[in-house]
């Protein structure tokens, strides 16, 4: 490499040559060549990005108030995270996601991108680091083990406001169905095996308040999230960071990001303890699994066409087979099934991580941010893509329903308070064993007159919904 294409940096370990249109220096060099695990950068998570630009801004801000800091160097580096917050220098964000070191290389790719930026804003190339410098200047009063677990949990939070809005959407497209079919009567089933009549609104009215459940845990969860222990430097003691500087570095990232932070009351409980990203892991696990059981539900009720269930059709959005003509198969259930193994390994990956660390500090937040980015990440995809390809065009086959319902042994559970739970037996037995219906050999033995059969069997009666639901019986 040329000289007028490379500069020379220095580390602890000696001099290196880096590209010399790099914003990165000799530290994410390092890490680039240690770390050549998952080929995925950190600028895969553009709100990690964005949340370390705001703890930089907000150290910088919080170091020029407390007189650290000349204003001329602080105004570079906020200036400098600005930019980056508004998209620039997003792909010099360059080393592993995971990475040994819990989470310096991040830091000190944070440091060399927010420093090489501001080098130029004053007027010096890369790497001048004599005028501005990387670890004196940008990562003053701090210490990756207070910058990184902060940036992530901002970073969380912003990407959980886009999961609580996508999982909104799902819940509206369930609740918009509901209402479409109600009144549409079809047979309940627990074990896989007829159970009492229902409606296909209260079907899916229940997908939709499942959803709805979730979206409060997961509001109460991302609480937690909002305290940091920015200000606690290496261990939670403080060291190197002034009086006064973490309250002030707090207030600055609160109005900045407009999220209301709050710092930890232990700051050395705080630095060691990643039970918060456990416990939102855990929330995430109980949203992925409820999920895949609707999506269970909805590849069975639409299974066949003919030799399955057949109650609902799912819109057909590709070609299912390259070997069977006109088969259509439930593609996005499945899709969101495979994104919900995902997150139940993933929250074990993060249980086995937030244990993992010793003494006063957690060396494995790198895969704890991994694993919460993507899961939170592929769950918002996916409630999207299922409300939108999916769940927005389904129909129902009224026919099959209703033929369900009236060829069930199930209505005779209706019957029980009326002809006795022997009488019921009995119809229910001659029933499954000659293929009749259960209505029909009620009037055939004279248990009930017909009128009144046909209030009980009505679908408002059997369903417990609609204005039939709680009227006299007729005599």
């Amino acid at each position: 490499m040329s000289d007028r294409l490379r500069r020379s940096e220095h580390d602890l370990l000696g001099d290196r040559d880096v590209p010399a249109d790099a914003y990165w220096g000799v530290h994410t060099l390092r890490a680039i060549e240690n770390f050549a695990i998952t080929g995925t950068p950190i600028s895969a998570y553009p709100h990690l990005i964005d949340a370390l630009a705001t703890v930089k801004e907000a150290a910088a801000l919080a170091n020029e108030e407390l007189g650290l800091l000349e204003p001329r160097k602080a105004a570079a580096i906020v200036t400098a995270c600005r930019e980056i917050r508004g998209g620039a220098l997003h792909d010099q964000f360059v080393v592993d996601v995971l990475q040994g070191g819990a989470g310096t290389s991040t830091n000190m790719n944070a440091n060399e991108v927010v420093v090489n930026g501001a080098l130029e804003l004053l007027g010096h190339d890369k790497g001048e680091y004599q005028y501005l410098h990387p670890n004196e200047d940008v990562n003053l009063g701090q210490s990756t083990n207070d910058v990184y677990p902060t940036a992530v949990k901002v970073a969380t939070v912003f990407a959980v406001r886009g999961l609580l809005k996508a999982m909104a959407v799902l819940q509206d497209a369930f609740a918009r169905k509901a209402f479409e079919f109600r009144g549409v009567l079809k047979m309940g089933r627990t074990q896989l095996q007829d159970a009492v009549p229902m409606t296909l609104e209260q079907e899916f009215s229940a997908y939709a308040v499942m959803l709805d459940e979730d979206r409060a845990r997961l509001a109460e969860a991302v609480e937690l999230i909002h305290e940091i222990n920015l200000g606690a430097t290496a261990i939670g003691t403080g060291l190197n960071a002034p009086a006064g500087y973490a309250e002030s570095a707090r207030r600055h990232l609160a109005e900045i990001t407009g999220l209301p932070l709050v710092t930890a009351a232990n700051l050395v409980e705080a630095t060691q303890d990643c039970g918060a990203f456990v416990q939102m892991s855990g929330v995430l696990k109980r949203i992925a699994v409820k999920l895949s059981k609707s999506c269970n539900d909805l590849r069975l009720l639409s299974s066949g066409p003919r030799a399955g269930l057949g109650e609902i059709n799912l819109p057909p959005v590709q070609a299912g087979s390259s070997i069977m003509p006109g088969k259509v198969n439930p593609v996005i259930p499945e899709v969101v099934n495979q994104v919900a193994f995902e997150v139940i390994g993933n929250d074990v990956a993060i249980t086995m991580a937030a244990e993992a660390g010793q003494l006063q500090l957690n060396a494995f937040e790198p895969v704890i941010l991994r694993s919460l980015s993507d899961n939170i990440t592929h769950l918002r995809n996916a409630c999207v893509t299922l409300a939108e390809r999916c769940v927005a065009g389904i129909t129902a086959n009224t026919e099959v329903l209703r033929r369900t319902v009236e060829n069930s042994i199930g209505l005779v559970t209706a019957l029980n308070p009326h002809i006795g739970y022997t009488a019921a037996t009995a119809i229910a037995k001659e029933a499954l064993a000659s293929g009749r219906g259960v209505a029909e050999l009620v009037l055939d033995r004279g248990l009930l007159p017909a009128e009144q059969l046909a209030w009980l069997l009505s679908p408002e009666q059997v369903a417990g919904t609609g204005p039939g639901a709680g009227v006299t019986q007729p005599d």
